[in-house]
């Protein structure tokens, strides 16, 4: 090979599109056709002062030093290629790809990350097109061939980039300039991460995943830790994104310790919803029925018998779904494909090849793309190529392993580390003839890079383990301090174990954008059996709970603040840690009190984000408990009796809030007083008692005498939707209006957002369209921002009659299909009920009777089962749009339509309303 060009060099990726069906219809021939367009390709390459790299298979590499010449011999290749009379009159079409960077030269060609981007550029496109990086683009904007023009087709995610890459189309007279959208991450739905490495070989191991997961509904990847399970199959996940119009969709289960979560989990990943009165499961079996998507359940081993429950369920349930999943085992299911994951291709150490074949072996190949990452002066030469092929062979070529070891070079030359290796394995290879297990070999490699670092790493690093799913700064200075670890060490401690490959680290977030950390699984756990060989675990625990209390605790006053938006961000962050925090203390002895206090500070969070599911479980756990001070319970009864509430289920959130009321008279606590007589007041209001008025007006005196705020302008906001119960808009307006302007003095987007959308209820009953709308309008943008899908399905709701009332029929029944959609997630019984009784009208003025009917009826069904009747202010409409009916059909007719939709369940009402509402 001719020396290659060094330093910024212009890389030209190209790939025959459809090469598989070419074979097929060519045959034999298909090589003469192959070795044509490698000709065409060579001849213009040459021409334009560029080096032939590679050619594997049907593809096509060279390198330019100038990107001016790269982007003129991509269009000369391109007009060569479709101008050219290919055999039987078939077309032979080749997508391009070039981008500019400064690869690290190797034996062989090049490595590094900008090979990775050129040739994920050059995928991502159809054939005849040539596609551009945006680093190329920039440098050839001003020198582009004649005639030659760019097209931006904007940012785009590409498989193993951590970041969008801007891609811009090179477009000429006589090419091809439409094309379909480009096969990247960004063009279908999925939830696929970023990776900031590269991925390595493996190429017929994803072929055969692909096969074995198209002959079956289920197929487990199974093998040791850190074999390479996830990575393979989010690999083959992101190759079959088009294959799956529902979508692709990740699970991360390793920071979930509780297998009931596992069906919220999954839901959660795929943006599906809790339904009114459902299990997760059952949701998820009637929302993915008819849907094609695959699932990727991620580290099932922990969890394996409810993971293998819930596949059994989708399998069964859901023709069209396809799940791959990774865990150390089998799944154990009838069907289900178990695939062991093999370790990376290795070297044959008897017999070691050229310099230029072991670098293309795969684990040789991972081992020098990570060791240049951590050190880009290293290179294998043939006098250390020896040791390089020993390391990857003792380690069994497995990934996790290999990227370790290969950070040390930084810091250590590969013979050395080689040679650590052998001493540590040399009682695995000589002893039992079970040595070598994959696991064994691993604890090795993990026992070896422990060995390396100082005490004080060492220490860190296995305190780090009780973390669930990541951690700030100021969380691992408080955690992991103390008993020989000072919080003052713990930044330069935690940056060294990031620079050695064992703690992974990220900036998260977008209104409060902070870095994170975090373990691979199979760190963490090594880390845990660590802390626990050590004795420390139950004081870290304990450290990690105390910490997560006072987050929590101190997140909750926040929550109603001008800050809303951030702490909802972070509480999202630490979900996984106050989870575990949460668990620990419910089973550990004593640990009740801090379980309560933790359910006390989180229900907020709950009611906006949810799941109001799993909010109401754990406050009935903390509720449960008898060894807690009684005076610790009335805030948990308050939150309870709204989660309740949020629900739909007025019994239960009665009664927790009768409980929390008389609690907080005898031990006198005025906050867990204020809030159980607000939702006692809701739930008179619904009953339509006149106590409401009363228990509402005491609940803002409290309020205002503690100085909540954000209370009083709830209670303000209950009072105002007392008396739009009762018909008294103009009151109603007036308790509205103050209730809004307390919110906004001291930026509380919750209290702003709740107040709109029922002042925006009473100026439409007033009469007033246009206001109304636009104050509904001001709501749902904030409800959405918040991410809190009850109070956008209110929004919704309250749109959709404001359309009404403004006679544009059309977008009320479209705004109302939305609200259902958001209210099958959120088990709102309430607005489900309401956007039905909407729809029905609609219906009844199109003269669909029968169907009006039918949803009327469910509505009154879903009221009868909640005990909340319709509204007074709302009652004239659902009446006369009853007696319209009755006209209509006539008596017995209506009667029988009424019947059948009230023996529908909610799910079929909403599927039925939905159907109208699109139709």
């Amino acid at each position: 090979m001719s020396r290659l060009p060094v330093g910024t060099v212009t890389l030209l990726f190209t790939d025959i599109e459809g090469s598989t069906r070419l074979l097929q219809h060519l045959g034999e021939r298909y090589s003469e056709v192959l070795a044509e367009c490698r000709r065409l390709l060579r001849a213009a390459v040459e021409q334009g002062g560029g080096k032939e790299v590679d050619a594997p298979g049907d593809a096509f590499f060279a390198a330019f030093p100038s990107a001016r010449d790269a982007a003129g011999s991509a269009v000369s290749a391109q007009r060569a290629i479709l101008k050219h009379p290919w055999p039987e009159g078939v077309s032979v079409l080749v997508r391009m790809g070039l981008h500019t960077g400064e690869p690290a030269a190797a034996v062989g060609g090049y490595i590094g990350m900008d090979i990775h981007r050129a040739a994920r550029i050059c995928a991502s496109g159809h054939g005849g097109q040539i596609l551009l990086s945006e680093t190329t683009a920039s440098l050839v904007r001003d020198e582009l061939p004649s005639r030659a023009s760019l097209i931006d087709l904007g940012e785009h995610r590409l498989k193993d980039l951590p970041q969008p890459q801007t891609i811009y189309q090179l477009v000429h007279p006589d090419l091809p300039t439409e094309f379909p959208p480009l096969r990247t991450l960004s063009a279908h739905p999925n939830n696929l991460p970023r990776h900031p490495a590269s991925f390595i070989g493996r190429t017929r191991e994803i072929a055969e995943v692909k096969r074995l997961l198209a002959a079956t509904h289920l197929l487990t990847l199974t093998g040791a830790g850190g074999v390479g399970k996830t990575r393979l199959a989010i690999e083959v996940a992101a190759d079959l994104l088009a294959e799956f119009p529902d979508g692709v969709w990740l699970v991360e289960l390793a920071p979930l310790a509780d297998p009931d979560l596992v069906p919220q989990t999954v839901a959660a990943a795929m943006h599906i919803r809790e339904q009114p009165g459902r299990s997760f499961l059952a949701t998820l079996l009637d929302t993915l029925r008819n849907r094609r998507v695959l699932i990727v359940l991620d580290n099932c081993e922990h969890l394996i018998a409810a993971c293998a429950d819930l596949a059994e369920h989708l399998v069964r349930a859901c023709r069209e779904v396809r799940i791959l999943a990774t865990s150390r085992e089998s799944l154990g299911l009838p069907g289900e494909i178990a695939w062991a994951v093999p370790s990376l291709s290795l070297p044959d150490l008897l017999h070691l090849p050229p310099l230029e074949q072991l670098t293309g072996v795969e684990a040789v190949q991972l081992f020098i793309e990570r060791a240049v990452g951590a050190q880009p002066a290293f290179r294998v030469t043939p006098k250390n190529a020896p040791a390089v092929a020993q390391l990857v062979h003792r380690l069994d070529g497995i990934p996790l392993a290999i990227e370790m070891a290969a950070s040390r070079v930084r810091v250590l030359p590969v013979e050395q580390i080689a040679s650590r290796l052998d001493d540590r394995f040399r009682l695995l290879t000589t002893g039992a003839r079970t040595a070598l297990p994959r696991h064994q070999t691993l604890r090795a490699a993990m026992d070896w890079s422990y060995d390396l670092l100082s005490e004080p790493e060492r220490i860190l690093l296995r305190r780090l383990s009780v973390f669930a799913g990541g951690w700030s700064l100021e969380a691992a200075e408080t955690v992991c301090s103390g008993e020989g670890l000072a919080a003052a060490d713990v930044l330069e401690l935690l940056t060294h174990l990031v620079d050695k490959s064992l703690v992974m680290s990220a900036v998260e977030g977008d209104a409060d954008a902070e870095a994170r950390y975090w373990l691979l699984e199979t760190i963490r756990q090594y880390g845990a059996e660590k802390l626990r060989e050590g004795g420390e675990e139950p004081q870290l625990r304990r450290q990690h709970r105390d910490f997560h209390l006072v987050w929590a605790e101190r997140a909750a006053l926040e929550l109603h603040g001008p800050d809303q938006l951030r702490w909802l961000e972070r509480h999202e962050r630490e979900r996984d840690n106050l989870r575990a925090a949460m668990q620990w203390s419910g089973a550990v002895p004593g640990g009740g009190e801090a379980r309560l206090r933790f359910a006390a500070a989180m229900w907020w969070f709950w009611l906006i984000r949810g799941p109001y599911r799993e909010g109401r479980e754990w406050l009935d756990r903390a509720l449960a408990d008898p060894n807690v001070d009684p005076a610790a319970r009335t805030i948990p009864l308050a939150g309870a009796a709204v989660l309740a509430f949020a629900q739909g289920d007025l019994e239960q959130a009665g009664a927790r809030g009768e409980e929390g009321l008389t609690l907080a008279r005898r031990t006198q606590d005025p906050l867990g007083l204020a809030l159980a007589l607000g939702i006692l007041a809701e739930i008179r209001r619904l009953q339509g008692n006149p106590a409401a008025v009363a228990m509402a007006e005491e609940s803002l005196s409290v309020f205002r005498a503690i100085g909540a705020d954000w209370g009083a302008a709830a209670a303000l906001t209950i009072l105002g939707r007392i008396a739009a119960y009762e018909g008294d808009f103009i009151r109603a307006s007036a308790l509205l209006e103050e209730s809004l302007a307390t919110a906004r003095s001291h930026g509380d987007i919750w209290g702003i957002a709740w107040a709109l959308v029922h002042l925006g209820s009473v100026v439409d009953h007033q009469g007033d369209a246009a206001r109304a709308m636009a104050m509904l309008e001001e709501s749902l943008a904030l409800w959405r921002k918040l991410r809190d899908t009850g109070g956008t399905a209110y929004a919704l709701r309250d749109l959709g009659f404001a359309a009404l009332h403004a006679g544009d029929a059309d977008r009320a029944a479209a705004l109302w299909g939305e609200a259902l959609t958001v209210v099958k997630d959120q088990a709102d019984a309430v607005t489900l009920a309401q956007c039905l009784e909407g729809l029905s009208q609609v219906l009844t003025a199109q003269q669909r009777f029968a169907e009006s009917a039918q949803l009327l009826g469910a509505a009154e069904a879903i009221r009868e089962s909640i005990g909340a009747p319709v509204l007074p202010a709302d009652r004239p409409a659902v009446d006369g749009t009853r007696e319209r009916l009755r006209r209509a059909m006539g008596p017995e007719a209506a009667a029988a339509a009424w019947a059948r939709g009230q023996a529908m369940g909610p799910d079929e009402a909403i599927a039925l309303a939905l159907g109208f509402a699109r139709g």
